[in-house]
Order: C-alpha cells, then sequence, then structure tokens
C-alpha cells in the first residue's frame, strides 16, 4: 500500500485507483484540519479488475482522504477497522441534484424595476441553520403617494439570515422580521402624509423606522420572553419561548421603494450585500451596500471598547468576550441578560451559564446599519446577498463577475422565456474571463478575505475555475464557491456529510436579485427552468 499527499487541491484531480479495503496501515497524524495539506489519497497495489467507485474517507479527527470502493454492490459498513467513516462519493449528476434541491427563481412582472429574483440554500449542519424570506406589499397611492400617476406602488423585501448555535432564531426572522419592519415603516409613511409640507418621510425616519423594527423583535425574543416564561410557570412554555433568545442569528434585509427607486440595506451580523453595475466599457463593478459586523472589525472594536469601557476583554482574540464572532445579532442571549436573569432562568428553566467576562450587558446589539443606495433598473442593476458561507469563498469582485458571467451566457441563450429575454439581451458578451473591474469595490471595511481558498488550496487562475452550468443566478454563484471546474472538490464538499462538512464549509444562502425594465402584468411567477421542480409555490403578494 502506498500513501500519497496533495498539498494543492482539497481532493486530488486524480482519485486512487485499487481497493479501499486493502489497506490496513496506520493513518498519518495531522495536526491542524485548517490546512489544505489535509487533503490525501490512499492508493492500493491491489491489482483487482473489479469497477471501482470514488469515495470519501473521514479519519478520527476529521482529516480527509480519497479511497475507492471496489464492485457495484452498496456499501456494507460506514467505517472500516480503524474506526474511519467511508462514504461513497457523490457523482456529478448527484451533485447537480443535491446544488439545485432547494433552487427557486421567480418572474417578477410588476413593471416597478424588478425583474427578478433567484435563491438557493446548501445546508452544512444538519438541519441549515439559515433561513430566508421575501415579500412584495402593495402599497396603496394614498399611502406612497406615487407621483407618476400610478394607482400604487411596492415595497419589496429580500432577506437572508444566518443562524448560530441552532435554527431557531433565523426560523422566527423568516416568520416576522419583514412584518415588524413594514409595520414601522407604514406609521412612518403616514405620519408624513400628515404634514403638508412633508408628504414623503425624511430619508432618516424612514432609517430609523427600519432599525426600530429590527430593535422591537429582538426585544420581543430576549426580554418579552423572558417576562412570559415567568408568569407562565412552565417548563414547557419555557421551552418554547426561550428557544430564539438561547440561538442567534445575523441578518441581512433589502428594502426597496419603487417609487423612489431607492434600495435600503440594513446589515446586523456578518451576511453581506453586493451591488452589480454594468460600466460603459461592458464590466461590472462591485460595490458592497453592507460591512461585515464582527469582532475583527475594527469600527466595531471600537464601538464597543467605547460602550464597555475599563474591560479590556470585551473583544478578545476577534470575538465578542472570547466568544461569539458576529458582533451584531438577534438572540444570542447570553451576551444581553444580567448574570441574575440567566441565574434564574438557569435554577428553574433552560439557560447555561454566562460567559465568565460579561460585567455590563448587553455586549450584542440587534440595531442594524443602514446603506441606502439609487438603483438603475435602466443600466441592469443587481445585487447579491449571502450569508457569509459564500464570503469565504469567493471575494466581492469574483462574486459580481461571475453573475455578470452568467447573465452574458444566458443572453446568448435560445431557451429564456420572453420575459427573461428582454432583460438579459442588451448584456449578451462574448468576454471570455470574469467581466469585472478590478479593485472597484469602494469600501472593504471589515470585510474578510475568503478564507476557505487558502484552506483547500486553490492555485488555479479565475480562467480555470469557473464554469456556468446552472440556469439559476444563485445555484451558478454556489457551485462555482465549491470548485467549479475541479469536479473532484464540488463532488466531495457535497458529498461531506454534517457534522464533518462544517470544517471544510458553512451553510450557504444566496439571493440574486435583478433589477431592470420589465412587463407590468401585474403577477410574480415560478421561472420553473431555474427551480426545484418540487419547490412548493407560495404566494408573493
Amino acid at each position: 500500500m502506498q500513501l500519497r499527499t496533495y498539498t494543492g487541491a482539497l481532493v486530488a484531480a486524480a482519485v486512487a485507483s485499487g481497493a479501499f479495503y486493502a489497506y490496513r496501515g496506520s493513518v498519518p497524524g495531522v495536526t491542524s484540519p485548517s490546512t489544505a495539506d489535509q487533503a490525501r489519497s490512499y492508493s492500493a497495489a491491489s491489482q483487482n479488475t473489479e469497477r471501482t467507485r470514488p469515495a470519501l474517507v473521514i479519519d478520527l479527527v476529521g482529516s480527509l482522504y480519497t479511497g475507492t470502493i471496489s464492485g457495484d454492490g452498496p456499501l456494507s459498513k460506514e467505517t472500516d477497522d480503524q474506526g474511519r467513516k467511508v462514504l461513497e462519493m457523490l457523482t456529478p449528476d448527484q451533485a447537480t441534484q443535491k446544488l439545485r434541491k432547494n433552487e427557486e427563481s421567480w418572474l417578477v412582472g410588476r413593471g416597478q424595476g424588478v425583474v427578478r429574483y433567484d435563491v438557493v440554500q446548501i445546508p452544512s449542519n444538519d438541519p441549515i441553520e439559515d433561513d430566508h424570506a421575501e415579500k412584495i406589499i402593495e402599497v396603496p397611492q394614498n399611502l406612497a403617494v406615487t407621483d407618476s400617476g400610478a394607482s400604487a406602488s411596492d415595497w419589496m423585501f429580500w432577506g437572508v439570515f444566518d443562524g448560530h448555535s441552532g435554527w431557531v432564531t433565523s426560523a422566527k426572522l423568516r416568520q416576522t422580521l419583514i412584518s415588524f419592519v413594514a409595520r414601522e415603516l407604514n406609521t412612518t409613511y403616514k405620519s408624513a402624509l400628515e404634514d403638508p409640507a412633508a408628504l414623503f418621510p425624511t430619508p432618516e425616519s424612514i432609517d430609523r423606522a427600519i432599525k426600530t423594527g429590527f430593535l422591537r423583535l429582538d426585544h420581543e425574543i430576549v426580554h418579552e420572553s423572558v417576562a412570559k416564561v415567568k408568569k407562565a410557570q412552565s417548563k414547557n412554555a419555557a421551552a418554547e419561548l426561550l428557544a430564539p433568545a438561547l440561538s442567534g442569528s445575523c441578518a441581512l434585509l433589502s428594502f426597496y421603494d419603487s417609487r423612489s427607486k431607492l434600495l435600503r440595506v440594513a446589515c446586523t451580523g456578518d451576511s453581506r450585500a453586493i451591488l452589480g453595475r454594468r460600466g460603459p466599457n461592458g464590466k461590472w463593478t462591485a460595490t458592497p451596500l453592507s460591512a461585515d459586523q464582527t469582532g475583527a472589525t475594527a469600527s466595531e472594536v471600537e464601538r464597543l471598547r467605547r460602550e464597555h469601557p475599563g474591560e479590556p476583554n470585551v473583544v478578545k482574540n476577534g470575538r465578542i468576550l472570547g466568544g461569539l464572532e458576529p458582533s451584531r445579532a438577534f438572540g444570542d442571549a447570553y451576551y444581553k441578560w444580567s448574570s441574575k436573569t440567566t441565574e434564574d432562568l438557569k435554577k428553574s428553566y433552560f439557560a447555561r451559564t454566562s460567559p465568565s467576562l460579561l460585567k455590563s450587558p448587553p455586549y450584542v446589539t440587534a440595531e442594524p446599519v443602514i446603506t441606502t443606495t439609487k438603483v438603475e433598473p435602466e443600466k441592469g442593476d443587481f445585487v447579491v446577498m449571502a450569508t457569509d458561507g459564500l464570503w469565504e469563498m469567493l471575494t466581492n469582485e469574483e462574486v459580481v463577475g461571475l453573475v455578470g458571467q452568467w447573465l452574458d451566457a444566458q443572453g446568448g441563450s435560445n431557451g429564456q422565456s420572453a420575459q427573461t429575454q428582454s432583460w438579459l439581451k442588451s448584456w449578451f458578451s462574448s468576454e471570455k474571463t470574469l467581466p469585472v473591474e478590478k479593485g472597484t469595490a469602494s469600501d472593504k471595511t471589515g470585510q474578510r478575505t475568503p478564507i476557505r481558498q487558502q484552506q483547500w488550496g486553490t492555485t488555479t487562475s479565475v480562467d480555470e475555475r469557473f464554469v456556468v452550468e446552472d440556469k439559476n443566478a444563485a445555484t451558478h454563484l454556489v457551485r462555482n464557491a465549491l470548485g467549479g471546474k475541479d469536479t473532484d472538490q464540488l463532488t466531495a464538499l457535497l458529498t461531506l456529510p454534517s457534522p464533518f462538512s462544517r470544517r471544510y464549509r458553512d451553510d450557504l444562502t444566496v439571493e440574486v436579485i435583478f433589477f431592470g425594465e420589465g412587463n407590468a402584468n401585474g403577477n410574480v411567477t415560478l421561472n420553473e427552468e431555474a427551480s426545484a421542480p418540487t419547490r412548493e409555490v407560495k404566494p408573493k403578494l
């Protein structure tokens, strides 16, 4: 038996031949699971002529190897004699099926500047801790004060929610955050109508309404839940009411007002939104619409030290009190409750001990940072919103360039629907490299480099890495984030089950919103060619 070590890609380009079960040697020690040289391949000296299938091998410390399974039969056991977990590798077709399992695409025929949005989710945790929500609210003229003679305008919302320590908080945000924000916006717009000199709310009042919606929901999750539990005096009630407080979630919410063509992006945590806009030379520019908020972000560190003077460990090793990475989040009550509240709950219901460094909570806030951008639908603007799992793999410019590449490919396709063709045709190009301006991100504050590329040992150039194989733009991004042309890497990363997969990739939720001058038939319809066939059609208005 020979052992071959690969220091390049996560999984070697050539899967070893021979029978894996012929190997009975010892596994070399691996000191760190976060380096690319853990990608190894077993090669058997056996001359077995049976058909072999590629397999992934996970040892007891979570290191990855490739091997083979002989014969056509299914695996009869999942571990070998050394306790290593053996998994049959997905085929490329199976990997594609997994990529597309949760994709959906919607054609927006509202005539209000948005023509389509695509969504996909790929779990790493089981169950996935990410979530997402979308909603279009038709606002009557007497509230929207449309200035174009239209009878109504649209408020459009898109949200991605990156949960941690469980999925419950992100699920709560999916159910309620847009409603909380829309209610505050409704109050703000109505108040402006009462002032003849105003008619439209001020930008500051709109931002304040969004922040109020975020903070009121978090107060309900973290503090009102405690009051309800104490009143109910029931462990069953405590289990239900405290769950969203005990886990946590980042939130990224986009709000588009079709009357003003303004897009507001509210960011709590380290999910990220990027604007793609095409210039006169045909290339796209990447403009961040949010900044990551973590214990490694200089502005967040400065804020926390200012709010908690005399506490040198308020940020320790890039984490809040040495524990939590996001500096803003919903839930995460252990960083918001007093020690007394935590102890009271721990005695009677459900809670763990407060962080040892906790002195003056709250340390974490759900208050978002909001940016406002004038969208130019006539220029074919698009926005990518994604949880940090994507940004660990791709740079801002790669993401925008990949969507630009996808648009070019779709523009030259005859298989697109008439509505899709109407806004894609003008962007067709024969560009073979990513059509994006280099170094165009205007503000990289707090935005980390893609650490997974280093972990996986990615060394190939952009021209060698990326492919266009999907009708859904979000799925296209995820495919290329996980490997693109490197099919071995792509299939290996998708083969890995939870919890092993979490060492190499995070949950992924990606939304791509396309602006343009589309049809005004009033409908929002499922784009079946870019959606999983089993997706349940949801009402959109």
